[in-house]
């Protein structure tokens, strides 16, 4: 194993004490931002079992690992997309700062442009897709550019840090279907490793 240079517990002491001053989202994502680009560029800070899929349940080919919860509603956790996984629209009701580690995920961001009047349903039009590779940060702003998919094209895992304003779990957000505009609530019910 490799020296760590910037570890886990060092990116989240950071990131509690940048919460603490109860800063604006964009002083967040300025220098949170900053702080995730550290931890991902060092892939030895995130233990071995936290950096590849379960193997097992509905989404064997997945792993969603709980790394740290604090009093503050700072939710950080390591994300791992197995090759050919998938993550259809959907939103997240709160501040998010995504690293990728390890490898690399198609991410495509939507933007909703129906009127809103219709329960149940949304048009989403597609804005933009990158490739998001090892060491990049993307932001999720609540109400204005959250909603994506997530897909991975390639033959190996990637691993991915997520860094959330509050728990998802418990948080009322939604999965859009783009064929129908069928708008499907949904609850983070738990981590793999908790």
């Amino acid at each position: 194993m490799a020296a760590i240079k910037y570890s886990l517990d060092e990116f989240i002491s950071e990131m509690e004490s940048l919460l603490r001053d109860l800063p604006t989202q964009e002083q967040i994502f300025d220098k949170g931002s900053s702080l995730i680009s550290r931890l991902v560029n060092n892939p030895d800070a995130i233990p071995a079992q936290f950096r590849v899929p379960t193997g097992k349940g509905p989404r064997a080919n997945h792993g969603s690992y709980l790394l740290h919860q604090g009093d503050s509603g700072l939710q950080v956790t390591a994300v791992v997309w197995g090759p050919g996984d998938h993550a259809s629209p959907h939103d997240h009701r709160t501040w998010g700062m995504i690293g990728v580690m390890d490898n690399a995920l198609t991410e495509t961001r939507f933007r909703r442009v129906d009127d809103r009047s219709k329960e149940g349903y949304a048009k989403l039009e597609k804005d933009r897709d990158a490739v998001v590779k090892p060491g990049e940060v993307t932001l999720l702003i609540p109400e204005v550019d959250e909603i994506h998919q997530m897909d991975n094209f390639t033959d190996r895992p990637t691993v991915e840090i997520h860094c959330y304003g509050h728990d998802l779990r418990g948080l009322d957000r939604v999965r859009y279907n783009l064929e129908t505009g069928q708008v499907m609530p949904f609850v983070t019910q738990k981590y793999d490793n908790c």
